[in-house]
């Protein structure tokens, strides 16, 4: 494996961790909300991928490759820009990304940056699983029932990064320690410390810019993006209308498969994976 470090022009860096294959083009995955090359099922692509001998790697947000970004700024949603910027410099650094995956937030910034930059010509097919298509929407269902064990975990990682920041930019933050510590929702969270480290004027402001469903009408690139119907984060508000999806898009909706799980298999000590037969099925026709 090896680990590529693109530095922005803004000062920060993404960091990018690779195999090599015997294709002359490249796979990128995009992780979730606190996700990496460890999260399960980036590895499980990963590995499906180096099976086939397909030349792989995960582009990790900023503060998720091990290390804390520089800036102030921090990863979310509505990433497209630290996507493109990261697409151009592998692209000049000889990759040639014909495929991306996204998983939760990395489908959501997949699906924004497929449609605002609807002219891209470089990358030929994209999938985007889980995408919390309405932000707000999975917000309030994050927080309600058994996905509360879940929200709990994410939202103890996302304060200890604040908190963190919090003592690198102590003077550029409102936010006491405390105020920090008591935050106890996604609302919450965004709207006192995503939007501002970010330049939204609210939770609602950024939930209402960002969330990819606005965008799935614009996007070109052939693109598949599955969802189940069961998924605890989300509700049945974020399905799209078959009027919203431009020609390009091919929706997959089942009934179950929860979130970035979709478990196939007659045995339950002898699961297999749904997604990792049905995502290179659909992107390598397009290599």
């Amino acid at each position: 494996m090896g680990r590529i470090r693109l530095e922005l022009k803004d000062g920060d860096f993404l960091d990018f961790d690779w195999f090599d294959g015997h294709t002359d083009y490249c796979v990128v995955l995009l992780h979730g909300l606190e996700g990496s090359i460890e999260s399960h099922y980036i590895q499980g692509m990963m590995r499906t991928f180096q099976k086939l001998g397909v030349k792989v790697g995960v582009l990790h947000f900023r503060g998720c490759s091990g290390e804390q970004n520089r800036l102030l700024r921090s990863y979310h949603s509505g990433v497209s820009d630290d996507l493109n910027e990261a697409l151009n410099l592998l692209f000049e650094l000889g990759f040639d990304v014909r495929h991306l995956i996204g998983y939760s937030l990395g489908g959501n910034v997949l699906l924004k940056w497929l449609g605002e930059f609807s002219n891209n010509t470089r990358v030929k097919s994209a999938v985007a699983v889980s995408v919390p298509l309405l932000l707000n929407e999975c917000a309030d269902a994050i927080d309600k029932g058994f996905s509360k064990i879940y929200s709990r975990h994410l939202l103890k990682t996302l304060k200890q990064k604040t908190l963190y920041k919090k003592s690198q930019f102590d003077g550029q933050m409102s936010l006491d320690y405390g105020e920090v510590e008591g935050i106890n929702n996604f609302w919450e969270f965004d709207e006192k410390v995503t939007a501002k480290l970010n330049g939204f004027n609210s939770a609602e402001d950024y939930y209402h810019q960002v969330s990819s469903r606005q965008f799935l009408s614009m996007i070109r690139t052939p693109t598949l993006v599955i969802h189940a119907k069961d998924d605890p984060f989300m509700n049945e508000k974020v399905i799209p209308a078959e009027n919203e999806l431009s020609s390009s898009i091919q929706f997959e909706l089942s009934d179950k498969g929860g979130h970035v799980g979709f478990i196939e298999g007659k045995w339950p000590w002898r699961p297999s994976y749904y997604l990792e037969r049905r995502i290179p099925e659909f992107l390598l026709k397009f290599s």
